[in-house]
């Protein structure tokens, strides 16, 4: 089950960090390798994802000493956010022992890891992006879109549309854009929009901004020229706060602007000033600090100086807490694939099993202390969005 919800976000600062040592591998210990990026432009997204995912995996070992006693390792190996970078890291990585999963979050890293992981059997985990075909766990077994494929989050956006105008119905000749990163995430959803545009008859027109993004004058002067009745906005880094402050430069209306699931941040809407008010995103969970297990993380890791965001004003940002989600996720999968396998260092491909039976109700959501935070999941062998 998807859980979407409207973001205004606060501000916060981008922090940098470094790649750590490979280490040694034990029999107690289960590891993740993590392809991340804390340089670059995409830096805000890097370090806030990364930074909650490590921060979940430290409050594991220090609170609970492991998952059944089996500790989790890591470390890091920086792509920049690029592809070639991103498949370097993993033949380098994969040569370590007891690998759990993949968590890239690069739309284009992971397109270009898919055979390969299938090959190796080890899951490759894809939180809110990916390919919606990898959906189907018949065709893609070692493949998991989890909380959000572009599908859910295209058709989400979309009916959101709708309600504002008065219904489904109401979407007949409406005119949307799409502006999109000009990137392999960023085009994912083309022919999807494509599909509902056709299905409830309402105009769209596909615009991409060039990486980075910092530059979208032409973009925005077409837009204007099309007048559209909303723009959505698939942003990603710098070219979010560009895109809010070019619409209002050119006289394109914010309050008529829906971002998507990676245009949601505090990162995307602080630099862009007054520029972002009445604009509107999605999120599959909440930002904020004082879920329990948010406050778990201060008490427990950053009190023990473990905490891996070096500006701790962004504990509880937009991207850290999809971090923190993420590693409620990875965890839980292999909480259950151990009770399935033993209590004991898992294969990848044991791993994928625990997360094709990943079933997280409301209540054990709250009992994992993120009541509010996401909503729940379940994962089935041919559902693996969840």
């Amino acid at each position: 089950m998807t859980f979407l919800s409207t973001v205004k976000a606060i501000a916060i600062s981008a922090a940098l960090a470094v790649s750590v040592a490979l280490p040694a591998a034990h029999a107690d210990e289960q590891y993740f390798p993590l392809q991340s990026y804390r340089v670059g432009p995409y830096a805000a997204g890097g370090t806030g994802f990364f930074g909650g995912f490590i921060d979940y995996l430290n409050l594991i070992n220090i609170r609970d000493g492991g998952v059944n006693g089996v500790k989790l390792t890591w470390d890091e190996c920086e792509t920049q956010y690029e592809v070639e970078r991103g498949v370097e890291c993993y033949e380098r990585q994969k040569s370590h022992a007891g690998a759990a999963a993949w968590n890239p979050l690069s739309v284009g890293i992971a397109y270009a890891m898919i055979d390969r992981i299938t090959a190796d059997k080890v899951p490759l985990i894809t939180v809110n992006h990916g390919r919606t075909d990898s959906t189907d766990g018949r065709v893609f077994p070692y493949v998991f879109p989890l909380l959000l494929n572009p599908y859910s989050e295209t058709s989400g956006i979309v009916n959101y549309i709708a309600a504002k105008e008065g219904g489904i119905d109401k979407l007949k000749g409406k005119k949307i854009v799409v502006l999109y990163h000009g990137s392999p995430y960023g085009k994912e959803t083309i022919p999807i929009y494509e599909l509902l545009a056709q299905k409830y008859g309402f105009t769209v027109q596909q615009i991409e901004v060039p990486h980075p993004g910092n530059e979208q004058q032409s973009q925005w002067l077409t837009i204007r020229r099309a007048k559209p009745d909303f723009v959505v906005l698939r942003g990603w880094g710098v070219m979010n706060p560009v895109a809010l402050k070019t619409a209002v430069k050119v006289g394109y209306p914010v309050d008529h602007i829906i971002g998507n699931v990676w245009s949601n941040s505090e990162e995307d809407v602080i630099p862009a000033g007054d520029a972002a008010k009445g604009y509107t995103a999605i999120t599959t969970q909440a930002s904020g600090n004082t879920y329990p297990v948010v406050q778990e993380i201060v008490k427990t890791v950053y009190g023990a100086g473990k905490g891996n965001l070096e500006d701790k004003s962004r504990i509880g940002s937009v991207y850290h807490n999809l971090g923190i989600v993420n590693g409620i996720l990875n965890v839980e999968a292999i909480r259950i694939a151990q009770e399935k396998f033993g209590h004991r260092t898992l294969t990848g491909d044991e791993v994928r099993w625990g997360f094709e039976h990943l079933k997280l109700d409301p209540a054990k959501v709250e009992a994992l202390g993120a009541k509010d935070l996401f909503h729940s999941i379940n994962v089935s062998w041919d559902n693996h969005e969840g």
